[in-house]
């Protein structure tokens, strides 16, 4: 008995350690596109708070870890790192930018609530009451800022649309 309830905390851990990697991933993504968006200044400003936020939400995961004796992995959070960059990086060669960047972002939010709520659930079936207040106040960020990017995609592609049909620049 003791030695499932010693597994299941590993998963836990395991699931901790993919979230701070997740979370990094999200901040190389953002960073990455604010460093282009030149016209659409409410996306910039949008990402720029929840740069700050997943910023917050790296440290939270941080202290569950310690909290637990355990550490990031840097591996997971180094290659996921460099993933958000190419993902970054294979949209800014696409005419529409922001429309792909819109899309990946709000699919990548819905990516990290799913993350999260698994976390809370683990959290109760292992008995890790204390990780649940930290976990749930990084859902309910993620789940504003997919809301947010939900609400704001038709605005987006009309924007580019009409910025596209009178040849100003449409992309970011």
């Amino acid at each position: 008995m003791a030695e499932d309830a010693e597994r299941a905390k590993d998963v836990f851990i395991t699931g901790l350690q993919n979230a701070h990697a997740l979370e990094n991933q999200a901040l190389e993504l953002m960073n990455r596109q604010i460093e282009r968006i030149e016209n659409y200044p409410d996306i910039k400003a949008k990402l720029q708070q929840h740069i700050e936020e997943t910023h917050g939400q790296i440290e939270r995961l941080e202290k569950i870890l310690e909290e637990r004796g355990q550490s990031r992995s840097v591996l997971k959070d180094n290659l996921l790192s460099i993933t958000g960059n190419m993902a970054a990086i294979t949209h800014a060669f696409t005419q529409d930018e922001i429309i792909k960047n819109s899309i990946a972002n709000f699919a990548f939010e819905n990516f990290e609530i799913a993350s999260y709520k698994s976390l809370l659930e683990l959290a109760d079936l292992t008995g890790q009451a204390e990780a649940k207040q930290p976990l749930e106040q990084s859902l309910r960020e993620e789940e504003q800022m997919a809301l947010w990017l939900d609400q704001h995609l038709p605005q987006v592609t009309s924007t580019y649309l009409h910025r596209y049909a009178a040849n100003e620049k449409a992309g970011l």
